[in-house]
C-alpha cells in the first residue's frame, strides 16, 4: 500500500532481517550479479524490494540516486548503502564486500588462465546463454522501475530526454544526471516563486525503524572520524608496498614516483577511483592507453580480452581493472613467483578501486538520509531517479544489441564540417544511434532471449532459475553448432 503522496507505508516493509539472513542474501546477489550495472541494479531491486521487502521503493530509488552521483561502481555502492540501512556499518561492509568478492575470485582465476594459456574461447561458450538471461531480467526491471518512478509527465520527459542525450548525442553520463537534478530542483524553485507557498520540510527518518540509530548519532565529528578511518584503510597497502625490497622499476618510478610496479599499480588505480564517473566504459580507453603505451603492462588488444573476461563474471564491470593489475604483476614479478605477483597486483587494483566507495557511503549516506524530506533536494533526486530510467533504457538497448548482433556500429544522423589546420574540412559527428548490421543477427542468442523472456514474464521464474536454464541452453546450442 502507498500513502497519499505515493510513499510506501510501514505495512509494505517486512521486519528487519537478522544479520545472518542479510549475509546470505548479499552473497546470493554477489554470485548472480551478471549484466553490468543495469542487470545488477535490476537484481537488487527484484530481491530486496520485490521479494524480501526489506526496503521500499522510495528508499531504494533515493539511495540509487545518490550512488549515481558518486565516482566508482554504483551497483556496489548501492549494495553497501542498503546493507548500511539494515545493519549499520557492519551490514554495509559485508554487503559491499560480498558484492565484489565472487567476481574478484572469478576474475583472478580467469586472469591466471589467460596469462598462462592466452585463451578465452571456453569462457565465451560457458557464459553465452547467461547474457541472454540477463537481458530478459534487465527488461523486466526497466518496466517495473519506469512504472514506479515516472509518476508525472515531467518525470516521463526527464527519462525520455536522458535517453536521447545518451543514446543519440552520446553525452557524458554524469552531465546527464547533473542536468536532471538541476531540472528537478529548478522546478521546485519555480513553483515556490509562482505560488509563494514553499517551505522546507523537516527531515523524515526511516520507515519501520530502519537506520534510526545511525541517523540520531550522525554529526560532524563522527563524519570526520569516518573519513579519516577510511582514508587510512584506503591507503594502508602503501605500508606493504614501501616495505618491499627489490630492484627499482625505472618505468614505474618515472611515471608514478613509486619504486616498483606494485606502487605504480596502487597509485594509478587510486587516482582512477575518484574520476570513474559513468562506469567502467568511461575510463577504459584511458586505462588501456596508459597500461599499453606508458607502463607496458599490456599488449595491444589485451584490454579487450580483459573486458571480455570481466563481462562474463559476476560483479562490477570495473573488475576489468583487476585483470590489468594481474597482468602488470605477472609480467613484472619483482622477485615473486609470477602468479603470486599477479595475485598481489590484482588485489592492489581491487583495493584501490573499491575502498573509496565505502568511504563515500559511510560518510555521506547519513546526511543523504536526513535530507529525504527536504522539498528541493527530494525533487532533485526524484528527477535523477527519472533520469536513471533513461540511463537504464540506454544501457539495456546497448546491451541487447551487442547480445543479439555480432556487428554493431554507429549511424551518424547529424555532423558538422570543421576546418582543421593543415588539412581540408572534416565532418565531426554530433548525433547518431547505435545501428546493427542486420545480417549479423545471432539466431541462437535470439532463441535464448525468447526462452528467458518466457521464463521471466510468463512463468515468473527466479533469477537463479533463469540464469541456470539460459546457461545450460546456451552451452547446448554452442556445442550443437
Amino acid at each position: 500500500m502507498t500513502g497519499a503522496a505515493g510513499v510506501s507505508t510501514t505495512g509494505d516493509i517486512a521486519p528487519k532481517p537478522v544479520f545472518s539472513e542479510a549475509v546470505r542474501v548479499s552473497a546470493r546477489i554477489g554470485v548472480l550479479s551478471f549484466g553490468g550495472p543495469a542487470g545488477q541494479i535490476a537484481l537488487m531491486h527484484r530481491v530486496l524490494v520485490d521479494e524480501k521487502r526489506w526496503v521500499d521503493e522510495e528508499r531504494f530509488l533515493h539511495a540509487l540516486s545518490y550512488c549515481m552521483l558518486l565516482p566508482g561502481p554504483e551497483a556496489q555502492q548501492l549494495a553497501t548503502y542498503i546493507g548500511w540501512l539494515l545493519h549499520g556499518w557492519r551490514g554495509g561492509l559485508v554487503a559491499g564486500l560480498l558484492f565484489i568478492l565472487p567476481g574478484f575470485v572469478v576474475i583472478l582465476a580467469l586472469s591466471a588462465f589467460y596469462a598462462l594459456f592466452h585463451d578465452t574461447s571456453l569462457l565465451a561458450t560457458v557464459f553465452f546463454g547467461i547474457k541472454a538471461g540477463v537481458l530478459a531480467i534487465v527488461l523486466q526491471a526497466l518496466m517495473r522501475l519506469s512504472s514506479r518512478a515516472l509518476k508525472t509527465r515531467f518525470h516521463v520527459g526527464i527519462a525520455l530526454a536522458s535517453f536521447l542525450l545518451l543514446f543519440v548525442f552520446d553525452l557524458p553520463f554524469p552531465l546527464v544526471v547533473l542536468l536532471a537534478g538541476l531540472a528537478g530542483y529548478g522546478r521546485v524553485l519555480h513553483r515556490a516563486y509562482r505560488d509563494d507557498q514553499w517551505r522546507p520540510r523537516l527531515p523524515r527518518f526511516a520507515l519501520a525503524g530502519i537506520g534510526k540509530g545511525a541517523l540520531r548519532s550522525v554529526g560532524v565529528r563522527k563524519t570526520l572520524l569516518t573519513l579519516l578511518c577510511w582514508l587510512a584503510i584506503w591507503q594502508a597497502p602503501l605500508l606493504l608496498i614501501h616495505g618491499l625490497d627489490g630492484p627499482k622499476d625505472v618505468i614505474a618510478e618515472t611515471l608514478s614516483g613509486e619504486t616498483n610496479v606494485f606502487g605504480a599499480i596502487f597509485s594509478f588505480f587510486s587516482r582512477m577511483a575518484v574520476v570513474t564517473f559513468g562506469g567502467a566504459y568511461a575510463v577504459l580507453a584511458y586505462v588501456a592507453q596508459t597500461a599499453v603505451q606508458h607502463y607496458a603492462w599490456l599488449r595491444p588488444g589485451e584490454m579487450l580480452d580483459g573486458l571480455a573476461l570481466a563481462e562474463t563474471t559476476p560483479g562490477p564491470l570495473v573488475l576489468v581493472l583487476c585483470f590489468v593489475g594481474f597482468m602488470a604483476g605477472f609480467r613484472n614479478p619483482f622477485g615473486f613467483d609470477p602468479l603470486t605477483a599477479g595475485f598481489l597486483g590484482a588485489s592492489l587494483a581491487a583495493w584501490a578501486t573499491f575502498a573509496p566507495s565505502f568511504l563515500f557511503i559511510f560518510a555521506g549516506a547519513p546526511y543523504i538520509e536526513r535530507l529525504r524530506g527536504h522539498a528541493g533536494l527530494s525533487a532533485a533526486l526524484a528527477a535523477i531517479t527519472a533520469a536513471i530510467v533513461g540511463v537504464m533504457a540506454n544501457l539495456s538497448l546497448w546491451f541487447g544489441l551487442h547480445v543479439l548482433f555480432a556487428d554493431v556500429g554507429r549511424l551518424v544522423l547529424w555532423s558538422r564540417r570543421v576546418g582543421v589546420q593543415g588539412s581540408d574540412y572534416v565532418n565531426v559527428p554530433i548525433a547518431g544511434i547505435a545501428w546493427p548490421a542486420w545480417a549479423t543477427i545471432d539466431v541462437s542468442a535470439l532463441l535464448l532471449f525468447t526462452l528467458a523472456v518466457v521464463l521471466v514474464f510468463r512463468h515468473r521464474a527466479g533469477v537463479a532459475t533463469v540464469l541456470g536454464v539460459s546457461a545450460l541452453a546456451g552451452c547446448l546450442l554452442r556445442l550443437a553448432g
